[in-house]
């Protein structure tokens, strides 16, 4: 690429609302690498961040399988409050969300929106109360299940039993969808995925799951999922993880990452994909796709392969912006 269209595919990263729907950075917190500093561990910081261009982050909080089920819940309330207290020594520089109107807010202060998420149902220590208290403390994002079962669901990991959600399954959806939180369905086994498209009413996301189509893995989505999450209105975030990407995880570039969105849009339009790296719980990454800081290499590869800049944007975060603001609210 030419040095005018390298500045030209950067000036239109920074300019769009990059949205990032999963990263497990929380995890690294309670261990106790600080958000605020550059680190040369992991994949994720504010600086990082700036760098990358990320304007509105999913932090989500993963509940290890050491803690599930019994210790889930006060497991998840101890990351949190690490979280948070990160969130308040870098106040200046990133703010919890609730809303899209506080989105915008924090975007347009310069700010990063953070919005809480859930990796694993087992937090909910199986009552609807505790979503609830879970709403009102800010968390706006739930994945159902992490592999394994829970009383939710079947993980991906246990797709051979058949199973979709439990009654309580059900219920989690229902009042998710009642109180405006997402329902990530990523991990989910296919039945589960079946059954979450049969009972919510509003779009659900795949937050951080690649096409079947051209890695033939059970995280990802067959195309018939994708065409079902595109009728719900939902959008998929393309994750980085090599053994996602591709078949052959050391072919896992750039270009295969944009082979994925290209998949998608050929199927569905550009409106149901977007970007959920899994920064952060993930061991290895895309060659030249290091750490989030380079992912404006990932917007010149888009206006190479011929996106179109408003595609572009959709696809770096108002399609997941539009479905904050359909299941939120304003």
């Amino acid at each position: 690429m030419e040095a005018a269209p390298v500045e030209a595919a950067q000036a239109l990263h920074r300019d769009a609302l990059v949205v990032d729907a999963h990263a497990d950075t929380v995890l690294d917190i309670i261990n106790g690498r600080p958000l605020g500093r550059r680190s040369r561990r992991g994949h994720v910081d504010l600086p990082r961040l700036r760098d990358g261009g990320v304007k509105v982050q999913v932090f989500a909080h993963y509940i290890q399988g050491e803690y599930k089920p019994d210790r889930a819940l006060p497991r998840f309330l101890e990351l949190l409050d690490a979280f948070l207290t990160e969130v308040d020594a870098n106040a200046s520089h990133i703010t919890v969300v609730k809303t899209v109107a506080q989105l915008e807010e924090a975007v347009s202060q310069g700010k990063i929106a953070a919005v809480l998420a859930i990796e694993g149902g087992e937090a909910l220590a199986g009552r609807l109360a505790v979503l609830r208290i879970f709403h009102r403390l800010g968390v706006r994002l739930i994945g159902l299940t992490w592999n394994e079962r829970n009383d939710l669901a079947d993980g991906v990991g246990e797709s051979g039993t058949g199973g979709g959600l439990s009654r309580l399954g059900v219920a989690v959806v229902q009042e998710m969808n009642r109180l405006g939180m997402v329902v990530d369905v990523s991990h989910l086994s296919d039945a589960g995925f079946w059954h979450v498209m049969e009972v919510s009413s509003r779009p659900v996301v795949a937050s951080h799951s690649n096409c079947r189509a051209l890695c033939n893995h059970p995280r990802n989505l067959s195309d018939e999922q994708i065409k079902a999450l595109a009728r719900n209105g939902g959008v998929m975030g393309m994750n980085f993880y090599p053994p996602f990407v591709d078949e052959d995880p050391r072919q896992a570039t750039i270009d295969r990452i944009v082979d994925h969105m290209e998949h998608i849009v050929q199927l569905v339009g550009p409106d149901h994909v977007g970007l959920g790296s899994d920064f952060d719980g993930i061991d290895s990454t895309p060659i030249d796709l290091e750490d989030v800081s380079k992912l404006p290499r990932l917007t010149e590869a888009m206006v190479r392969r011929g996106f179109s800049d408003a595609d572009i944007r959709k696809i770096l975060g108002e399609n997941f912006l539009r479905v904050f603001r359909q299941v939120w609210g304003g």
